[in-house]
């Protein structure tokens, strides 16, 4: 790839997504992208590139950007988040929220849905102690090719056997040949909406409980802050932010300080809100 061909790419997605990517990911470029070229009858990387820079088909860069945000997921990705969100944020919700009976939880860059299929599934197993409340699951991506899987709910073999256990795979899953279908209980639970993190999330309404996870460390440090100080003008004080494993919110915006004990966890901080001193 010529210099000026990664330049180009890399400013482009920079602009529609957010997405940096350094110049030791070409690799992540050419991954990504010759099967997309391949789709379109083109002979490779650079015919995309060339394409692109003309500027004349807006459905390129859709599919451009659609195919380098899509991220890997699946069901109960890393175990600890899921277990906190049982044990630490639950409890604390059937407290709290114990008069209005409401909460609302965001699943920030759902991807193909299993994020939010899991949260609706550890909800679904403590229905009894929420038995008689409203609770709202959103769940929002950029590539609207994933969103429509995400709804769908259909899963491969591979995908299901990625973390789910096998007696919620029994309990939640219809078998199709060779696919799952996630049953129509769960996928009430959510709804699935088109957005981009670098746009205002506002209209999106306010937050008990947000997911961001895995999604941040594709931005630069101002992108980052600026979402993340988004993000706490939809949460009540005590709400509750769960990140990635390598996320963090120091050095990057004073709006979220951690949760004492709990790794990923951060809530809103009082009276405070923008970039972090440096």
């Amino acid at each position: 790839m010529k210099p000026e061909e990664f330049d180009y790419v890399s400013a482009l997605l920079k602009r529609e997504s957010g997405l940096v990517i350094g110049r030791d990911k070409v690799y992540l470029l050419e991954s990504r992208l010759v099967p997309l070229a391949r789709e379109r009858g083109m002979a490779g990387l650079s015919d995309v590139i060339q394409a692109l820079m003309t500027g004349r088909d807006a459905n390129l860069v859709k599919a451009v950007v659609d195919a380098m945000t899509t991220n890997e997921t699946f069901f109960f990705r890393d175990v600890r988040p899921f277990d906190q969100f049982k044990t630490v944020s639950m409890p604390e919700v059937l407290t709290s929220r114990a008069t209005k009976r409401q909460l609302r939880i965001w699943s920030a860059a759902c991807s193909t849905g299993q994020e939010p299929y899991t949260i609706a599934m550890i909800l679904k197993e403590m229905e009894a102690k929420i038995a008689g409340w409203k609770i709202e699951i959103i769940a929002t991506d950029l590539a609207l090719d994933v969103l429509e899987r995400a709804k769908k709910g259909v899963y491969s073999q591979f995908e299901v056997q990625r973390g789910l256990p096998v007696q919620l795979l029994v309990k939640y899953f219809t078998q199709q040949k060779d696919t799952w279908a996630i049953n129509d209980v769960l996928k009430r639970m959510i709804t699935f909406r088109p957005l981009n993190l670098l746009h205002s999330f506002a209209g999106l309404g306010q937050f008990d409980i947000i997911f961001c996870r895995n999604v941040l460390i594709y931005f630069d440090q101002e992108t980052k802050g600026k979402i993340l100080d988004g993000m706490a003008k939809l949460m009540p004080p005590d709400g509750t932010l769960y990140l990635g494993g390598a996320e963090t919110v120091l050095g990057v915006t004073n709006a979220f300080q951690p949760v004492a004990n709990q790794r990923g966890l951060y809530r809103p901080t009082a009276g405070a809100s923008g970039p972090a001193v440096r």
